[in-house]
């Protein structure tokens, strides 16, 4: 039988995504037929025993894959076991017969859409950097906003010791003390948007995602969700493939 990346197992499985595998690979979390495994090595799936942070892979078997859209609600955390016993999203759902995970992050703040699989190729190629999946937000912010703030946050603002990319800025409502804007990003960077807005100045009092790609929050309300249309999930694909 061929070898196949150990990652790639894993993410397979659905325990998973394939970046969080190679962090436990990275970690000495990962042992092949007993011994530690390194990144790059290969293992047979369903002939070598792989075991992950302890806990034995299953057994290779078809499985039916998920492509899930989740209106996250504040309050909730995307890890999938939260050592603080907060509550997180996946607590939200039920009906599924296998795990899936979030793909990507959304603070315990902020809320929006994020989707969830238990398909590891899927959620690799959104989180990847080389696909610049677009990611839409309503960010509400205070105490107002000048036109040097706007084009700052467009054209780039160091964060985290490099610049962000070029992205779209719409201001959608202004009020005394109060600002409502779109903005739009190709990249995926941790709290990305709240560092940009405390780069110049700005804090943020509410985030709300609405859009990844062509997927659309839409009349979603907080706590629901559903699986993808299949017009959805051959759009997502398409933007994958073209990088935007």
């Amino acid at each position: 039988m061929e070898k196949i990346r150990i990652q790639k197992i894993i993410a397979d499985s659905g325990m998973c995504s394939r970046r969080k595998a190679e962090e436990f690979i990275a970690a000495g979390k990962v042992t092949v037929n007993g011994r530690p495994c390194s990144l790059g090595d290969k293992a047979v799936p369903g002939k070598d025993l792989i075991t992950v942070d302890g806990i034995k892979l299953d057994r290779p078997r078809k499985k039916e894959l998920y492509y899930i859209m989740l209106h996250k609600p504040r309050g909730y955390v995307t890890t999938m076991n939260d050592e603080l016993g907060r509550k997180t999203v996946t607590d939200l759902l039920s009906g599924f017969q296998e795990r899936v995970y979030p793909i990507g992050r959304l603070d315990k703040n902020s809320e929006g859409l994020l989707l969830l699989t238990n398909d590891g190729n899927f959620a690799n190629d959104i989180m990847h950097p080389s696909r610049h999946v677009s990611k839409t937000y309503r960010v509400t912010v205070r105490p107002g906003i000048n036109d040097d703030q706007l084009v700052r946050l467009a054209s780039g603002v160091e964060i985290d010791g490099r610049m962000t990319a070029e992205c779209s800025v719409i201001v959608l409502d202004k009020e005394p003390g109060r600002v409502v804007l779109q903005m739009t990003i190709h990249e995926g960077r941790n709290r990305q948007i709240r560092k940009m807005c405390e780069a110049v100045g700005l804090e943020v009092a509410r985030l709300k995602r609405t859009s990844i790609g062509p997927l659309k929050l839409g009349m979603l309300k907080p706590g629901e969700y559903r699986e993808l249309k299949p017009d959805e999930l051959r759009a997502i694909r398409t933007a994958i493939t073209k990088g935007n």
